[in-house]
C-alpha cells in the first residue's frame, strides 16, 4: 500500500475505533456531583487529540480473530482510562506545560486536582472490567483482568526507572538499558497488552497470547522511538507537545545515551553537569546545544535506524502474531499501523 493511501486508510480507522471507545467511555462517567472539579475533567485528555492507539489495538486483534466490538469494547475502554492516567500523571512527573497542544491538566487546574483526576480515571476504569463479567463470563473476566493488572504493573516500572535515571543523573547507559525501559514503561501497555486481550475476548480464551508479545515489543519499541525523535524535530504546532521537552526534562531517550556514549570527554563532562541541574534552570541555549551534540555525532539519524530495523522485526512477526486469521479490514489495520508509527510526523 504506497505511504499515502496507508496513512489515510491507518488514520479513518482510528477515528473509526476512537468514536466507539470514546461514545462508551463518556458513558461510564458519573453524572453526578463533583463535577466541576472532578468528573468533568475526566474526559478531557481522552477528547484531545490523541489517536486512541491502544484500544484500537484492542478491539482490531479481536475483530481480526473473529471476535464482535460489544464484547471486547469494555476493556477497550479500561485500557483507555489506564492510559489518560499513566499521561496525567506522567506530565506531574517530568513537569510537561502541555499535552496534545493543550496546556496539561495541572497547569490549569493546579496539581492536587491533577493528582486527584488521575487517581480517579484509575478507579474508574475498574468498572467496565467488572461489567465484563456480564459477557465474558467470570474465566475469562478474570483473564482479562490479570492481563491489565501486568499492562500496568510493567508500566509503572518502567516509569521508575525512567525517573530513576534522571534523579540519579545515570550518563553511563546503554542502547539495551533504554530497550529494557521501553519493553516495561510503553510496549506492555501500548501494544502486546492490548493485542492480547483482543484476542483472548475473541476467541473466549482459547488462544496463547504469548504468539502477540514478540510482534507488540517490536512495534511498541518503534513507536516510543519514533515519538522521542518527534519530540526533537517535530512540528510544535502538530506535536502537541514542547519539542524538545524531552532534552529539558533529562530524559534518557535512545538520542541521548547515544550522544553520552560516542561524544568527546569535556563534552560528557558538560552534558553531565547541564542533567545534573533541576529543569527549571535547564536554559534554552543548553537544550539548543545538547542538540547540536545528537546532530554532530548522528543520534538521531542513529535512533530512525533503529525504529526503521524494529518495524521490520513487527512485521515478519505479524505474519506469526496475525498470519493464519483471513483477510480482514481488522488484519489490514494492524499491519499498515507497523508502518504508520515509523512515518508519522506527529
Amino acid at each position: 500500500m504506497p505511504p499515502g493511501s496507508r496513512l489515510q486508510f491507518v488514520e479513518t480507522m482510528l477515528d473509526r475505533y476512537k468514536a466507539v471507545t470514546m461514545n462508551a467511555l463518556l458513558a461510564l462517567i458519573p453524572d453526578k456531583e463533583p463535577r466541576r472539579h472532578l468528573y468533568e475533567l475526566v474526559p478531557l485528555y481522552p477528547q484531545r487529540s490523541g489517536k486512541g492507539l491502544r484500544p484500537a489495538l484492542c478491539i482490531a486483534t479481536c475483530g481480526a480473530f473473529g471476535g464482535l466490538t460489544d464484547r471486547v469494547i469494555r476493556s477497550a475502554v479500561a485500557i483507555e482510562l489506564f492510559h489518560n492516567a499513566f499521561l496525567v500523571h506522567d506530565d506531574l512527573e517530568d513537569g510537561s506545560e502541555y499535552r496534545r497542544g493543550q496546556p496539561t491538566l495541572h497547569a490549569v487546574h493546579g496539581l492536587p486536582i491533577a493528582v486527584n483526576v488521575g487517581d480517579a480515571m484509575n478507579v474508574l476504569s475498574i468498572r467496565p472490567v467488572m461489567e465484563n463479567l456480564e459477557t465474558l463470563g467470570p474465566q475469562l473476566t478474570w483473564r482479562v483482568f490479570s492481563e491489565i493488572e501486568h499492562m500496568a504493573h510493567q508500566a509503572v516500572e518502567g516509569q521508575a526507572m525512567e525517573l530513576g535515571w534522571v534523579r540519579d543523573n545515570a550518563c553511563d547507559l546503554t542502547e539495551e538499558h533504554y530497550l529494557r525501559m521501553t519493553l516495561k514503561k510503553t510496549c506492555w501497555y501500548t501494544c502486546i497488552q492490548p493485542c492480547r486481550i483482543g484476542s483472548l475476548v475473541a476467541t473466549a480464551g482459547a488462544i496463547d497470547p504469548d504468539r502477540f508479545n514478540r510482534f507488540g515489543y517490536y512495534m511498541g519499541a518503534a513507536f516510543q522511538i519514533q515519538d522521542d525523535i518527534l519530540n526533537l524535530i517535530g512540528d510544535a504546532r502538530r506535536y502537541g507537545k514542547e519539542v524538545g521537552g524531552d532534552i529539558r526534562e533529562g530524559k534518557r531517550t535512545l538520542m541521548l545515551i547515544h550522544a553520552l556514549n560516542h561524544c568527546g570527554p569535556r563534552e560528557k563532562e558538560r552534558m553531565r553537569r547541564f542533567l545534573a541541574k533541576p529543569r527549571r534552570r535547564r536554559s534554552t541555549d543548553e537544550v539548543n546545544w545538547v542538540y547540536r551534540v545528537m546532530r554532530k555525532y548522528g543520534s538521531i539519524d542513529f535512533a530512525r535506524s533503529c525504529a526503521h530495523q524494529l518495524a521490520g522485526a513487527a512485521l515478519r512477526e505479524f505474519v506469526v502474531a496475525y498470519g493464519d486469521q483471513p483477510d480482514s479490514e481488522h488484519k489490514r489495520f494492524i499491519e499498515s499501523l507497523v508502518l504508520y508509527m515509523i512515518e508519522r510526523d506527529l
